[in-house]
């Protein structure tokens, strides 16, 4: 029978599971303040990380179950009494705790992953559940690969995990295998199958190797499944996660068809959006639902001509309901401390007196470059000015001389744990030149693998944005640096890319899992 509770559970695992990204990792004050946005956005469930993957991991969760009051936080746990022994102590502040535990259901993970039976990964399931139970009356417990799972295998874990305690179970497409009409169909069944299920939330979490995690998902509600579990922008390991925005914006623009509802506040969605590209350094392609530069442009004459008479000739939303308005405040080198704080505020920012100290003499530097300060700016000064106080790395002083005639040079100076550094050194072009520079300093041995440059906003006094893509040792990281000069930029990229690299290196991953 599917579930007539017309409430949908948002469940976001961005800092879990979107952090598996490549090279998107977040350091704790990162991973804080996002907690803080998700929170505003209405968000139900923050999976907040994997406690047990690193001291770093176990920090970030712990800062963050302490801090937040109105959504449930949760920690990801293998179905292990150590794992389940580390979630609990990184989440017991929260105001309302969640142990999520999990363990593969499969036949092919059962026999080259696990190399258990069945019946073994029952009574696993069940003791893991059990020993969560003993520390909170919510527990959730997933099925990993359970899309490729035996149907009515899984309805007997999803039976014996529910009389063990648990109060929510999930069914993964973790390798983003199922499509949309199979996966309703499966709901449907465990619906129909597990005796128990009315005492449990049913939840689905999809991945998006064939394009289909929004597809599933919606199709998984409408057959009775009431938690979603998300990420923004849909990042997420190899092709990501379901896209909470597109899942939220999807059931408030169809009501009429679907008749579901999320907690989700949609005029945080754009923001909420920006702060995770801002902090992961991920870019939002342009033609990508809901929140991409293109979501709400219209360039073909005949879309434009029937905009102008009616917008809803050519949108089915109105691009205020997710944050986006037409009417900003411009603000510029005679705008103060007031007008900085209000704009900072909408955007989702919630600064301290010191913090806003901070960032208004670097909008007072800005000022004076660019006539206007625009909302990407901003952004830019919140991430580079606080989120990255704790940098190993930081820029100093970079100064380059490059043309037709000349060699390429560049001087570098960093300061590195406090500590000034200098340096001098030559390229093929000014960005290979400070980067050679910042290397050598650095002693790095990371390889670029990727190097992206974009604009912030339109005109040419806008600050360029450049993506980077390093790997040292195994790792991967993302870095991304802004400024008005393109070369500056460029230095600030490689220096957060350098940056976190030194992150990773300290808190090593034990063994990251995705569902």
């Amino acid at each position: 029978m599917e579930n007539d509770n017309k409430r949908v559970i948002i469940f976001d695992t961005t800092l879990r599971d979107g952090e598996q990204s490549p090279g998107a990792s977040m350091n704790t004050a990162e991973k804080l303040r996002l907690a803080v946005q998700l929170e505003k956005l209405g968000v139900d469930v923050i999976e907040a990380g994997f406690p047990a993957a690193s001291d770093g991991d176990f920090d970030a969760v712990s800062q963050i179950a302490a801090k937040l009051k109105r959504a449930q936080i949760a920690g990801l746990a293998r179905a292990t009494r150590s794992d389940i022994d580390r979630a609990w102590e990184a989440i017991k502040h929260a105001a309302h705790p969640r142990i999520h535990t999990f363990i593969a259901t499969s036949d092919i993970h059962l026999e080259y992953k696990l190399r258990m039976n069945r019946e073994e990964v029952v009574q696993a399931a069940v003791a893991a559940v059990k020993h969560a139970r003993s520390y909170t009356d919510n527990v959730e417990f997933s099925a990993e690969d359970g899309s490729r799972s035996d149907w009515d295998f899984l309805c007997r874990v999803f039976e014996a995990a529910i009389d063990a305690g648990a109060t929510t179970v999930n069914l993964p497409d973790t390798v983003g295998y199922a499509v949309p009409d199979e996966f309703g169909n499966m709901v449907r069944h465990i619906y129909q199958n597990t005796p128990n299920i009315d005492r449990a939330i049913l939840s689905v979490h999809c991945h998006d190797d064939l394009g289909l995690a929004t597809a599933n998902t919606l199709t998984a509600i409408q057959a009775g499944a009431r938690q979603a579990e998300v990420t923004i922008n849909g990042i997420g390991e190899r092709a990501g996660n379901t896209s909470m925005e597109e899942v939220v914006m999807a059931l408030h623009t169809r009501h009429n068809h679907l008749g579901l509802e999320t907690g989700i506040n949609t005029e945080h969605i754009h923001a909420s959006s920006r702060l995770v590209s801002m902090i992961t350094g991920i870019m939002v392609q342009p033609n990508k639902a809901i929140v991409g530069a293109n979501a709400f442009a219209h360039e073909a004459g005949i879309h434009q001509d029937g905009m102008l008479k009616n917008p809803m000739t050519y949108e089915i939303m109105r691009p205020e309901t997710i944050g986006l308005s037409q009417t900003q405040l411009v603000l510029g080198k005679h705008s103060g401390r007031h007008a900085l704080r209000n704009r900072l505020k909408e955007l989702g920012y919630e600064l301290s007196e010191e913090e806003l100290d901070l960032i208004f003499a670097k909008f007072k530097t800005l000022a004076d470059k660019k006539k206007h300060i625009v909302d990407e700016d901003l952004e830019v000064m919140v991430t580079e000015g606080i989120l990255r106080t704790s940098d190993i790395f930081k820029l100093d002083y970079l100064h380059v001389t490059s043309g037709t005639t000349v060699l390429p040079m560049a001087s570098v100076e960093l300061s590195i744990n406090g500590r000034p550094a200098r340096n001098a050194g030559y390229g093929n072009g000014p960005i290979d030149a400070a980067f050679n520079s910042i290397a050598k300093l650095t002693g790095t041995q990371s390889e670029l693998l990727r190097f992206t440059v974009s604009a912030l906003s339109g005109g040419t006094d806008s600050q360029g944005e450049v993506t980077v893509r390093l790997r040292e040792n195994g790792l991967v990281a993302l870095g991304k640096g802004a400024d008005p000069d393109i070369i500056t930029a460029s230095a600030r990229a490689y220096v957060n890319g350098l940056n976190r690299l030194e992150y990773l290196k300290a808190n090593p991953v034990k063994d990251r899992q995705g569902l």
